[in-house]
């Protein structure tokens, strides 16, 4: 039976928007219980440090390593093979983390001055850097128990078993929205539960992912490596080289974006209190197309672009290819006029109230539009990395990725004096500009990918279909003043008869242009 790549797209976009939507809430409730504060900077700066681990050992790196050889063996192995390989794997990777949990634990202040550099010599240094020790001991081992889930929903993806990956990350919101709201207030440093919540989040989804593997028949065993013998005899195991091959670059490749944007972090450490807070609030609304549509069709497409370059099936490769891109622009342009466009309305809406105040709305605003700027690229990334990583090709998009964060920092050094913490957003766009650049004509060089028929005229219908939704938005706008001095209940439903003209009349638009639903069906 035919797998419609569509169909697995829309169902992991509709469980990713309920994650992203408990996400939205959230962070309007971290906004306000902290805003904009010390504590806010502080906490958002230690529980980045784990999440940025996280892309790098699970939801980036690993798995682009990962389910390439998983579908390998999948398609030329058996059972048993598959069984070897994922018991293999996850001793070493278990090893790994815990190691490097332990370590990140023992050395919290090391890595509090590392990555909190800008606090030395702050007017607030006493209280930030003991705050920031603290909370990465707390929040550091959510790198070990998310990894591990990640690990375990790339075996569900490659099975075809994609809700129960993409519904996981709502236990996270979960977890920290009750946190805000009924723990916080009886504690002496409210802040204090949210790292907490961080902690049990990662418990709470690895343990949720474990029964739907033990269904498959394919729950690890958990053996931890423990003497040199075992761990030589894992290690130098023939498959755990092949991945531990591809990961060693994809480890830098990949994660890319979150590099720059730790890297802005870092940066904005050296800025006033409060830029870390604009570039995570903004960073989060950008998230959420992205999560939704660009994350959701890549994870969809990897499991399939794997299994036909094991076939040898170039022409259905980059066809598959084809169709992932033109759905992200479809979706990815008009979302990235919009946040534009609704910038600092957003902002307000979601945010302003509490701890967040207008001005904070105002600076996160800007760096939201800088964000946007990059919306499209950092959707494409997601779906032309995967061209390499199928084929088992790490080192170009790795040596492509050097690129970018070399221009990244290069940018950031240029834009942070004269624009402050929106010049690091300005150079993170820029430079996902340049890696999605090179990753699509790489691809077109080496002859992977050719574009499909239609493109010319689907290019226009996308155009026109944008622009009228931009003349619309731009028509019905309030003025800027009336959203700063208006109620919550007018920023509310003004933004809902923004989104909702928005929507109707880009797919309005595109209808009358001649676009059907057909038209964006692939099969497998």
């Amino acid at each position: 039976m035919k797998n419609n790549l569509l169909k697995s797209s829309v169902i992991v976009s509709s469980m990713t928007f309920i994650s992203r939507v408990l996400g939205l809430v959230r962070d309007v409730v971290i906004a306000n219980l902290v805003g904009a504060s010390l504590f806010a900077d502080v906490f958002l700066l230690a529980q980045k440090i784990p999440n940025f681990m996280r892309r790098l050992f699970a939801e980036g790196a690993f798995s682009q390593a990962f389910v390439p050889v998983l579908n390998e063996t999948l398609t030329q192995g058996s059972r048993e093979d598959v069984k070897q390989l994922i018991n293999k794997v996850f001793s070493v990777l278990a090893s790994v983390l815990l190691l490097v949990t332990v370590l990140a634990v023992l050395g919290s202040s090391g890595l509090a001055a590392l990555f909190g550099m800008g606090f030395i010599g702050d007017a607030l240094e006493a209280e930030k850097f003991p705050l920031l020790s603290l909370m990465i001991k707390i929040t550091f081992p959510y790198l070990m128990f998310i990894s591990l889930t990640a690990f375990a929903g790339s075996i569900l993806n490659s099975y075809k078993q994609f809700v129960v990956p993409a519904i996981t990350p709502v236990f996270l919101n979960l977890s920290m929205i009750v946190a805000a709201v009924f723990v916080a207030p009886g504690l002496e440093l409210p802040v204090m539960a949210l790292p907490w919540a961080v902690f049990c989040a990662g418990v709470i989804q690895l343990l949720f992912q474990l029964p739907f593997l033990w269904r498959l028949g394919l729950l690890p065993r958990p053996a931890l490596i423990i003497s040199k013998k075992s761990w030589q005899q894992k290690w130098h195991d023939s498959s755990v080289q092949k991945i531990l091959k591809l990961l060693t670059p994809a480890l830098f490749g990949v994660s890319v974006v979150q590099i720059n944007l730790l890297l802005d972090s870092i940066i904005a450490s050296f800025l006033v209190t409060g830029s870390i807070s604009w570039l995570y609030y903004s960073d989060r609304l950008l998230e959420f197309p992205l999560g939704i549509f660009g994350i959701a069709v890549a994870t969809v497409v990897l499991p399939s672009l794997s299994r036909k370059h094991a076939e040898k099936s170039a022409r259905e490769f980059s066809q598959i290819l084809d169709w992932a891109i033109k759905l992200v622009l479809m979706i990815g342009i008009p979302a990235a006029i919009a946040m534009i466009m609704l910038s600092e309305p957003l902002m307000l809406t979601l945010f302003q109230r509490g701890q967040f105040s207008a001005f904070d709305a105002s600076r996160a605003g800007s760096s939201l539009v800088a964000y946007s700027l990059g919306l499209i690229f950092f959707m494409l990334i997601k779906v032309l990395a995967p061209g390499y990583y199928a084929r088992q090709d790490t080192r170009t998009p790795v040596k492509i990725a050097l690129k970018a964060v070399a221009a990244n920092m290069i940018l950031n050094l240029i834009l942070f004096y004269p624009l402050a913490h929106v010049g690091l957003a300005l150079a993170t766009s820029l430079s996902a500009a340049l890696n999605a650049t090179l990753l699509f004509t790489g691809l077109r060089k080496k002859g992977i990918y050719a574009k499909g028929h239609r493109w010319y005229r689907w290019s226009f219908q996308v155009f026109t279909a944008s622009s009228v939704m931009a003349v619309l938005l731009w028509i019905l706008m309030p003025e800027l003043s009336l959203w700063q001095q208006g109620s919550g209940f007018f920023r509310i439903k003004w933004i809902s008869i923004l989104v909702a003209s928005g929507l109707i009349s880009y797919v309005s638009v595109l209808f009358l242009l001649g676009v059907r639903f057909k038209h964006l069906v692939h099969h497998e």
